[in-house]
């Protein structure tokens, strides 16, 4: 059986008992970094062995890791924070066990991008996680298509790009666009970041960033929409209106009958 375990994206009290409970069950961990999940695992007296999977090597450990889980070994895949798969190390293996037959099991956890997207105030029902931008080849073309997106769009980045990207996705979607920024989710100085693309661009451009950063964007809002609001508005002032002269009409009535009856 294969676990695929979240981590803490900064708080390690978000780690579940669960997690920490298969963590000391399993037989070996693979780990993005030792070095990092070691600090982890030491704070929850977890004194599994260790065995480094990340993505530069893979390709090469993936038959090895399939063929321990066939004998009977369960293995359990973590990152250096969050969820493995999520611009993590964890696709790749995840595929081969379904290949493979072995089972695999991901628990609940934590990852950066959902707190930061429930937080930042935008529309949540309906939502694209694009992961990191591509640093050179690709890259205008993924900002593009960021452009005609209607959903809620999800950008990882890191503090030295940040005040670059901003600026790319303002000259690309315009300044008006709605985002916010979250950085350091979870952590002691989380800080949330909203307003319109020239807003925070600029907030980005006097203060340095620092932690991890989300970029949540707001959807396009099409022509389709904005007339569909303009009808419904013209609906509801109609009916107002409607309403305002029926409740006219029946005080009116209400008066002649006074009169009839005085006479």
């Amino acid at each position: 059986m294969l676990y695929i375990v979240p981590t803490p994206v900064g708080n390690l009290e978000d780690m579940t008992m669960r997690a920490i409970n298969v963590l000391k069950k399993a037989d070996l961990i693979l780990a993005e970094d030792t070095r990092t999940s070691g600090v982890l695992l030491q704070h929850f007296d977890i004194h599994t062995p260790l065995m480094t999977h990340h993505k530069y090597n893979e390709h090469e450990t993936v038959s090895s890791v399939i063929k321990k889980l066939k004998e009977g070994m369960t293995i359990a895949l973590i990152s250096d924070a969050g969820t493995p798969g999520i611009s993590d190390p964890g696709f790749l293996l995840s595929r081969e066990c379904s290949r493979e037959g072995v089972p695999v099991q991901t628990l609940p956890g934590a990852t950066a991008f959902v707190p930061a997207l429930v937080s930042s105030g935008l529309p949540c029902d309906k939502f694209v996680f694009e992961g990191f931008l591509p640093p050179k080849k690709g890259r205008q073309t993924r900002i593009d298509m960021i452009k005609n997106e209607r959903r809620t769009v999800i950008i990882y980045e890191s503090p030295r790009r940040l005040a670059k990207t901003l600026e790319q996705l303002k000259e690309t979607l315009g300044e008006d666009r709605h985002v916010c920024v979250s950085r350091e989710i979870s952590k002691l100085h989380e800080e949330h970041v909203r307003g319109t693309l020239k807003e925070v661009s600029e907030h980005f451009n006097t203060h340095e960033p620092l932690g991890e950063i989300v970029i949540i964007v707001g959807g396009q809002e099409s022509q389709k929409d904005n007339n569909e609001d303009d009808y419904n508005k013209a609906e509801n002032d109609k009916a107002k209106k409607q309403d305002i002269g029926n409740a006219q009409d029946i005080i009116m009535g209400h008066g002649k009958s006074k009169n009839k009856y005085k006479k």
